[in-house]
């Protein structure tokens, strides 16, 4: 019981939930600080801010007002839009007006005075004073103005918010949160459920993946652009896990098929030699070569193999060099002058004199070695093998062969180890299968651009560019 509430407590709907929760708490308390603990102190910044605008209001209407009517009719209209008590005095005690609108915005009586007098004697044009109203208690604000040299107005507001206001506001806030905290438990809810849900279903799915169910489905009901790229993401790694483990199933096969023959055959003929030819020195000479070509068979396998797997964990390291390329290429095909005299093979070379390229040479042998070996094992009945250099934005070697090309749809999957159109293994004419794969390590290691171009019953070209030219 506790392992489940524990992983319930970590799992990512509950930490979703939790955090939306936590957000809504943080939103309240900001607003019970800001809009509770600090609203006397808004309250009076923003009195403060107004009564500088409304005293510059006032003294601009009486300089456009040409009677004294329309500008009281003004004061008026200001007093009770913005709640606000304005005097007006001649200088004396006699106040010539008054506005009435909140009795608490104003200071009555004679207490009243020395602020009016120090206003008055200080000759400035505005003037501010914070005072306690001694009727009331509240804190008030007010500004002092001369409006001409027999004219003064006193405009005062106070600073302390009503007090039945805040209780209100306070009560109502109690209700909003309360119902804030319920809306937001039961949203971060179905909004948890909604974004965990589809990760539960991938992870789920990959449960299945990592038992070796390479039909686990991850697609998923979602609009979240994150979790759509991760399905994809993981439908694509689906595919070419499923697509390894086929081919590594094809390469166990392939690989037992190969060594299974010579070995069978070896023995065939080592018992033959022992049981029936030893005497016959013709004979015996005969099944020996055919061993000793079966046992050449098997050690280039296992030299290939050995080699691709060094390749592919990447503990290869290059040797570098210039060396001329031309010169390589006809020494690798005077090789194959055995197949020109007994098998009428054709290999035309098409190349200017010298090329110079810098690269590791070995490698590079290796790879023309395997690809003509190739173009040998499928060109057509003509029995022609094309080799093309031509020096374009580096060195571009074309290997082509007359056979009937290959499939489009297979085309990306010829660089596999041992991969064949045909499920059932033949042996090739020459090499191991694994020429292919060879080549594609080592012109990736050389970082060498490379591809196939094959038209249906017209042949292939394998290409590769050799950027350094020295």
């Amino acid at each position: 019981m506790k392992s489940k509430n524990r992983t319930f407590k970590n799992s990512i709907n509950a930490k979703i939930w939790s955090y939306l929760v936590l957000f809504s708490f943080l939103i309240l308390i900001f607003l019970w600080v800001f809009q509770i603990l600090f609203l006397s102190s808004y309250y009076e910044w923003r009195k403060t801010k107004d009564m500088k605008q409304l005293v510059n209001q006032i003294a601009l209407s009486y300089r456009q007002n040409e009677t004294m009517d329309g500008f009281l009719e003004k004061l008026e209209t200001v007093s009770f839009e913005n709640g606000i008590c304005i005097e007006l005095s001649n200088g004396s005690d006699h106040i010539s007006y008054t506005s009435n609108f909140n009795d608490r915005e104003c200071i009555k009586g004679t207490y009243s005075l020395p602020y009016k007098e120090d206003f008055i004697n200080s000759n400035q044009f505005i003037k501010k004073y914070t005072l306690i109203n001694p009727q009331f208690e509240n804190k008030t604000l007010i500004y002092g103005l001369k409006l001409d040299d027999s004219l003064y107005a006193f405009i005062s507001t106070s600073l302390v918010p009503i007090s039945s206001t805040i209780s209100i506001l306070q009560s109502q806030f109690i209700y909003v949160t309360i119902l804030v905290l319920a809306l937001s438990l039961i949203i971060s809810y179905f909004i948890s459920k909604k974004l965990a849900k589809p990760i539960e279903d991938i992870t789920t799915s990959a449960k299945e993946l990592a038992k070796g169910n390479y039909n686990a489905d991850f697609s998923t009901k979602t609009d979240i652009v994150e979790i759509k790229e991760l399905t994809n993401t993981l439908n694509t790694a689906k595919k070419e896990l499923a697509r390894t483990d086929e081919l590594r199933r094809d390469l166990m096969a392939n690989v037992s098929h190969d060594l299974k023959t010579p070995l069978t055959m070896i023995k065939a003929y080592a018992e033959m030699v022992r049981d029936l030819t030893y005497k016959n020195k013709a004979k015996r000479e005969a099944n020996l070569n055919t061993i000793i070509d079966e046992v050449d068979r098997l050690n280039a396998l296992v030299n290939d193999i050995l080699s691709l797997s060094v390749m592919e964990s990447k503990m290869l390291t290059l040797n570098m060099e210039t060396f001329n390329l031309t010169e390589l290429i006809n020494t690798i095909v005077r090789r194959y002058e055995i197949f020109s005299t007994t098998l009428e093979y054709q290999f035309i070379i098409n190349t200017t004199d010298e090329v110079m390229v810098t690269a590791d040479k070995q490698k590079i042998e290796q790879v023309i070695y395997n690809l003509i070996n190739n173009a040998i094992n499928y060109t057509g009945e003509d029995k022609k093998i094309y080799i093309h250099i031509q020096k374009k934005d580096g060195v571009m070697v074309e290997i082509t062969d007359t056979g009937k090309g290959i499939d489009p749809k297979e085309i990306h999957s010829i660089w596999d180890k041992y991969y064949k159109s045909q499920k059932n293994h033949q042996r090739n004419t020459i090499g191991t299968g694994l020429g292919l794969a060879i080549v594609k390590q080592i012109l990736e290691l050389h970082h060498f651009e490379y591809g196939v171009h094959s038209k249906k019953n017209k042949g292939t070209t394998f290409y590769f560019k050799i950027k350094d030219i020295s």
